[in-house]
């Protein structure tokens, strides 16, 4: 579901003829309480791109100990593949890093940097969240937005109906 949040006008300390936008879109992901404290989900959603191309954007969330939100794209900067890999797990044995299933990078969970493995200094691509109403919602991205299950008497079948009589 997408939202349209109108931002403030900008910062205080913008520059005179710098222009911020208006209008963000925000997409709601999850609800906010089915992240535990100090765990993570992955969500695979669609994202449209410049050249307005449908494409595959795998996400993780992470709920903080302290009840903070972060978000990543799902995808180690070493060779692309997803952080949880293998045995779908996120985390490192103590729980203290994001962690690469494939080849065992290290991420500090606060701000996705590498400190340990293959791709150490690089970092995770960011994606911006807000919790809202209870939500937590991507911001910043245009999504192709999914409308749903089908209803239960919707008519999904496209074919034409032939009656055949016997004579």
């Amino acid at each position: 579901m997408a939202i349209e949040h109108d931002t403030e006008a900008g910062p205080p300390n913008a520059a005179i003829g710098e222009t911020t936008p208006k209008d963000v879109e925000v997409y709601v992901v999850c609800a906010a309480d089915s992240i535990e404290p100090g765990d993570a989900r992955s969500f695979s959603l669609s994202r449209i791109t410049e050249t307005s191309e449908n494409r595959p954007f795998p996400i993780v969330i992470v709920r903080t100990a302290a009840n903070d939100y972060v978000g990543y794209v799902n995808a180690c900067p070493h060779e692309g593949i997803w952080l949880n890999f293998g045995a779908g797990e996120f985390f490192s044995r103590d729980r203290a890093f994001l962690r690469c299933g494939r080849h065992g990078a290290n991420f500090e969970i606060e701000t996705g940097l590498c400190v340990d493995g293959p791709c150490q200094g690089k970092s995770l691509q960011p994606i911006a969240l807000a919790v809202i109403d209870g939500e937590v919602c991507l911001c910043g991205v245009t999504l192709v937005e999914d409308d749903g299950y089908p209803g239960a008497f919707d008519d999904l079948d496209d074919t034409m109906e032939i009656m055949i009589h016997p004579d």
